[in-house]
């Protein structure tokens, strides 16, 4: 600022001072909220606050006293009581008897009698036995027929027993070995880098390179899969959608510093639910063209790419209240004002807190979609209208550029998405579910950091959408892996590869191959 071309005006002065204030004010904000966001735990569970603030009515809002709370009374069954302590170890798991005896000085009494043995006491201890590898040794048995020795015949005079089809035609992995090794990248987070360290530990020399080389062929085995998924997807009509960034090194054209994204969608049969994962390059909605053909409805956050899926003729477009509760618990995280900690933002919290308390009361009764409606319509409808003209108010007078008038201007550019899930009861109010599926790539990616190649990124996205699908249908991974890689071989047409997908598989047909079977 050059005081030279300052006015001399008190009134221009003064606008000029406040304008400063205000920037001030701006940045010290958000110097708070950067400092939470790389210090803070990004827990978003609230605390009870030391100084519980009064509900702030507004003008037209009728006040509500708060009702008298009775002290709850606690019914303690006979003789029901929970044992306290450790939980009893799995009942199958393998169990090995270890007998501690006396010796036979021991067993003879002081008197000169023999003691008899009148009974056991018995404790459990868990143990762990390393993972082992061992070899498999495929034996083909040959059959030659002396009388036809050296006549020429066109069926041969030698016959061999034909090797099972592979996953990998001519390696020498096997199903199991193959299932371990992407559980541990995909599930565990382990880099090949790591698990190449750990087999040397075992006494094998498996290269990074050679892990590499298997996974790429295995993804290029499963691709069927994908198409499949999608048709899942599209035969459904409700689709929760989320994304999220990943680094990928050698893309043609771009900096390997450039973030390129990984996209999630979950839908299927509500029961049998199907996680697809896609690589795409930029955060565009290429990602979404395979929806061209898909009506009914999306449930995305507020990003920009979503609103042209959602403005489509066909399509309900379902916003996620947890992001609206996100911004305002940002605002309580940089509060200074310990006396009334959030001011408005604890306002909207409190008010949120409330819708999901009776959505899992509604969750526990375990209602028909339209039953849930119903009561949508009557107990959750009434605190969104509250929460509604809150925003509505507050937006007059909060600075927009501060973080609680970002958050504001947020939730009432969301708002009319955000409600629609009350119009449904088979919707939940927010996108969590597709957001808990794309985590392990958020967490996966502390660890192997980067994918090398566009094609390494593509089939970490079908060994996702594998991995995540199976979970949500409540088969092991691995168990999964490995039956997938044992019978997919078989597979003779596109009808025999669907029995194969996650959602057609009954849990105790691969139970036994779990690692702990």
């Amino acid at each position: 600022m050059d005081n030279n071309t300052l006015p001399n005006d008190t009134e221009a002065l003064k606008s000029i001072i406040s304008d400063y204030q205000e920037q001030v004010s701006y940045l010290e904000e958000k110097i708070s909220y950067l400092q939470k966001v790389i210090f803070s735990s990004t827990s978003e569970k609230k605390k009870e606050a030391q100084h519980p603030q009064n509900h702030l009515f507004l003008p037209g809002l009728e006040e509500q006293k708060p009702e008298k709370i009775e002290p709850a009374k606690v019914t303690i069954p006979e003789h029901s009581r929970k044992k306290r302590g450790r939980k009893p170890l799995p009942q199958d798991l393998p169990r090995e008897d270890i007998v501690h005896d006396l010796s036979e000085e021991e067993k003879t009494c002081p008197c000169g009698t023999s003691m008899a043995c009148i009974g056991q006491e018995e404790s459990e201890k868990l143990d762990y036995v390393p993972a082992k590898l061992r070899v498999e040794r495929h034996i083909r048995l040959k059959y030659a027929c002396r009388e036809c020795e050296g006549v020429e015949s066109d069926q041969g005079a030698v016959k061999i027993a034909p090797m099972p089809a592979q996953i990998i035609p001519q390696g020498i992995v096997t199903p199991g070995l193959l299932a371990h090794i992407l559980v541990a990248k995909f599930v565990d987070a382990l880099p090949f880098y790591r698990q190449e360290n750990q087999f040397a530990r075992l006494g094998i020399e498996l290269s990074r390179s050679t892990m590499v080389s298997w996974a790429m062929s295995v993804a290029k085995a499963c691709e069927p899969l994908l198409g499949l998924f999608k048709e899942e997807l599209l035969a459904h009509n409700i689709l929760n959608i989320d994304e999220t960034t990943v680094q990928v090194l050698r893309e043609e054209n771009r900096a390997a510093s450039t973030k390129s994204y990984m996209w999630a969608f979950l839908g299927g049969q509500q029961d049998r639910p199907t996680a697809l994962f896609e690589y795409h390059p930029t955060r565009g909605g290429q990602a979404l063209d395979f929806l061209q053909s898909f009506t009914g409805t999306i449930q995305t956050d507020g990003y920009v790419s979503y609103n042209a899926l959602g403005e489509r003729a066909g399509i309900i477009h379902v916003g996620c209240l947890a992001h609206i509760r996100r911004k305002f618990m940002d605002v309580i995280k940089i509060s200074k004002r310990e006396r009334t900690k959030g001011g408005t933002a604890q306002e909207i919290v409190n008010l949120i807190g409330q819708i999901y308390k009776v959505e899992k009361d509604l969750a526990l009764q375990k209602l028909e979609p339209d039953r849930i409606k119903e009561q949508r319509q009557e107990q959750i409808v009434p605190i969104l209208d509250t929460i509604k003209a809150i925003l509505d108010q507050r937006a007059y007078t909060t600075p927009p550029k501060s973080q609680l008038g970002k958050a504001i201007a947020y939730a009432l550019n969301q708002w009319d998405r955000v409600v629609r899930y009350t119009e449904d009861g088979r919707l939940r109010p927010d996108n969590n579910l597709v957001e808990n599926a794309i985590r392990p790539i958020a967490l996966g990616r502390k660890n192997w950091l980067f994918a090398g190649h566009p094609n390494g990124a593509k089939a970490g996205a079908l060994f996702f959408s594998l991995i995540e699908t199976a979970k949500r249908n409540n088969l092991e991974p691995y168990a999964y892996l490995r039956h997938l890689f044992e019978q997919l071989p078989l597979a003779r047409d596109k009808e025999e590869v669907r029995q194969f997908m996650p959602q057609h598989i009954d849990p105790t047909l691969v139970s036994t191959l779990s690692p702990v079977a």
